[in-house]
């Protein structure tokens, strides 16, 4: 019969928050057992690599640097200067207007840093293994789990046992952990998907993060580093489903010359650097973010579509916040009263941001042009008024005032 292995931390998930999770708790001292039963991919060239990439606000990058993880990617990392929003909304595929939400207006950094998921993934395995309090475990899922007042015992797909003090939520969408907790989730679905690859053009980035609204859903390019010399940019492109689904089985020159037109040719002819991958789009928020001995966190807990860089970064806070009331009450970081502080600290915050960016999904995938003309108005309406634009802008790097 397998040893029951005891542990602080038992985290189900190996995605960027679930690894981080375990790089985060880890650096503080807590055991912890991480297992996830897709081995982590990366390296991008590989089949089922993820080739969207993540921008870390202000907020976020602090907190990887607090727990370790800044200065390892801090390397690979693409500044984000500027946010321009693009209104492309007219009966002709070209720029209306553009707006640029400048960081210097607020701070002396930088909006965020983006870097590719499937790097992410790599560097922080890397750091993970330096960790001694860290056991991860690739390849490994999530069987069973059962909970009691002072432990939750986790059955993993290996048949190894598990004590945790706390059980993390980081299995995605479909979390085995919420199920489990009998903690429901309500879905809100767009009859969105979207296309995600990297492209190089004519035309230098600046360090600009732009975002085309049309209709469908926003066109978003996002900067990299120059490949072959070239300035590069990663794409995500929202459409409803079948468009979506009929783009990506263009072939390359149709492909290329469909996005950029799609891009209004702000940066010239866009090139394919990258295979296309398809992700369906939702919203989701679950019930609640606890259970007994469980806590949520990233897409377990909540689900946005990647507008304004909010997904990882709502994340990360969940594990900002989590991670301060576990240090804080070290004896037992499952305790029921910190596990409601969580909930209190957290869900209220995650349900108005989710709201939110629903309401700005549904504005970009406008199709009748009197809809594009209000969504023009507004855009309009917002940026005229600079203190509106600054509050706006703190609000959307997760800051409270």
């Amino acid at each position: 019969m397998n040893t029951l292995i005891q542990t602080d931390v038992f985290i189900s998930g190996g995605g960027v928050a679930g690894l981080t999770a375990a790089a985060a708790f880890g650096a503080a001292g807590f055991s912890v057992v991480c297992a996830d039963p897709a081995p982590p991919i990366t390296d991008a060239a590989r089949a089922g690599a993820d080739l969207r990439t993540t921008a870390f606000l202000q907020p976020a990058r602090d907190f990887l640097e607090r727990i370790g993880l800044w200065a390892p990617l801090a390397p690979h990392a693409t500044a984000l200067h500027i946010m321009r929003i693009v209104d492309a909304g007219g009966p002709q595929a070209e720029a209306r207007v553009a707006h640029d939400f400048n960081a210097a207006d607020i701070s002396d950094l930088p909006f965020g840093w983006n870097l590719p998921n499937w790097l992410l993934r790599r560097e922080i395995v890397a750091h993970l293994a330096t960790l001694p309090h860290v056991d991860f475990r690739p390849g490994i899922g999530t069987a069973q789990l059962l909970t009691r007042a002072t432990e939750a015992r986790v059955t993993l797909s290996d048949g190894s046992r598990i004590s945790a003090k706390l059980v993390i939520g980081a299995d995605g969408r479909d979390s085995i952990v919420r199920k489990a907790a009998g903690i429901g989730a309500r879905t809100l679905r767009y009859g969105q998907k979207a296309l995600a690859f990297a492209v190089t053009h004519d035309q230098p980035h600046g360090n600009v993060s732009t975002e085309i609204h049309r209709s469908g859903g926003p066109f978003t390019l996002v900067p990299l580093p120059d490949r072959d010399g070239r300035p590069c940019s990663a794409i995500v492109w929202m459409e409803r489903g079948p468009e979506a689904t009929r783009l990506a089985a263009l072939g390359d020159a149709e492909f290329e010359a469909a996005m950029t037109e799609r891009s209004a040719h702000l940066f010239g002819p866009l090139k394919l650097a990258s295979r296309r991958t398809l992700w369906p789009i939702i919203s989701q928020i679950a019930d609640r973010m606890v259970g007994e001995r469980v806590a949520l966190v990233a897409e377990a807990a909540h689900v946005v579509p990647p507008i304004g860089a909010q997904g990882l970064n709502m994340s990360l806070a969940d594990l900002r916040v989590l991670l301060d009331l576990a240090t804080g009450q070290r004896a037992d970081p499952g305790a029921p009263d910190l596990l409601a502080r969580y909930q209190r600290a957290r869900h209220a915050e995650i349900l108005a941001r989710v709201t939110g960016v629903d309401a700005l999904n549904r504005a970009s995938m406008a199709e009748a042009q009197g809809l594009r003309d209000l969504r023009l108005k507004a855009l309009n309406a917002i940026y005229k008024v600079a203190p509106v634009r600054r509050v706006m802008m703190r609000a959307g790097l997760g800051a409270k005032g």
